[in-house]
């Protein structure tokens, strides 16, 4: 099976709508899948506090634009611009996969006794097992998304170039 030129970047955008939609369905007061999160992400979510739901809202804004800014990355642009969305991009994706590393190796120090988190067991298990590999997983997609997006753009100017 021949992968898309685009697989990266499609499947990015894809990752971020998803990613968004569960926002957009908690900010407006869905509760399914909530206490995966846990601790005061849960209860704040329970109690409905507003700035805790406008956060929500925010951040699910903050996601498709991630989407649709990956689907910048499906067309050639001028050289500077190019250079400034791979940083972008690769920037951005290192972000997301630190982070969702850094909370995987923080509740797994919790789980294992070496730190204190006020999270449950259940929520901690998803954050491990889901939560966090899927904020790795959104990474890696934005970082392959730069790296190909950056190799054809060098490519295509060695051809014109050449």
């Amino acid at each position: 099976m021949r992968k898309s030129k685009n697989f990266y970047a499609v499947a990015g955008a894809v990752w971020c709508l998803l990613f968004s939609l569960i926002s957009f369905y908690w900010a407006s007061g869905g509760m399914a899948g909530v206490q995966t999160l846990g601790g005061v992400i849960y209860q704040k979510a329970f109690e409905r506090e507003s700035s805790f739901i406008a956060i929500v809202w925010i951040t699910g804004f903050i996601k498709l634009i991630g989407g649709i800014f990956l689907l910048l990355l499906l067309r050639k642009w001028s050289k500077i611009l190019n250079q400034v969305l791979f940083f972008l991009a690769l920037m951005g994706g290192i972000f997301l996969f630190l982070y969702g590393l850094a909370n995987f190796v923080t509740i797994l120090l919790s789980v294992v006794g070496y730190m204190s988190l006020q999270i449950e067991n259940y929520a901690a298990k998803w954050r491990l097992f889901f939560w966090e590999p899927f904020w790795m997983l959104g990474g890696v997609l934005f970082i392959l998304s730069a790296l190909k997006f950056n190799r054809e753009n060098k490519s295509t100017t060695e051809v014109k170039g050449g």
